[in-house]
């Protein structure tokens, strides 16, 4: 069974500049109104089970859940992960913590 991988917002803000990825933010539609992270897709997490096969889709291209502070999205990654999804990630201390570095956010196009 896989694992996935807690990352901190230097090694995201790494990982995104240097390779293609997919972003996804679980938190709820009024939390992403007030911005994502670039590129990020918004799946709330009550859809994350329903879109499992989906999202182990491309096992050589790393998945990376946010959420606000890393609770929701560690609990997205640990599932995908235990579906034998390889390259799975969490950005520890979610959205906050990726504002907290200084990163930047864009507008929700949903």
């Amino acid at each position: 069974m896989a694992n996935h991988t807690d990352i901190d917002a230097d090694e995201l803000h790494a990982l995104l500049s240097s390779q293609r990825t997919i972003l996804v933010d679980v938190r709820n539609s009024d939390e992403v109104a007030r911005g994502v992270i670039e590129g990020a897709m918004h799946l709330p997490m009550d859809v994350i089970p329903g879109m499992g096969n989906l999202l182990c889709e491309h096992h050589d291209t790393p998945l990376i859940f946010y959420c606000h502070s890393g609770v929701r999205s560690a609990h997205a990654a640990a599932f995908i992960a235990g579906m034998d999804r390889e390259n799975v990630y969490n950005l520890r201390g979610g959205i906050l913590a990726w504002a907290n570095a200084g990163y930047t956010f864009v507008p929700n196009i949903d």
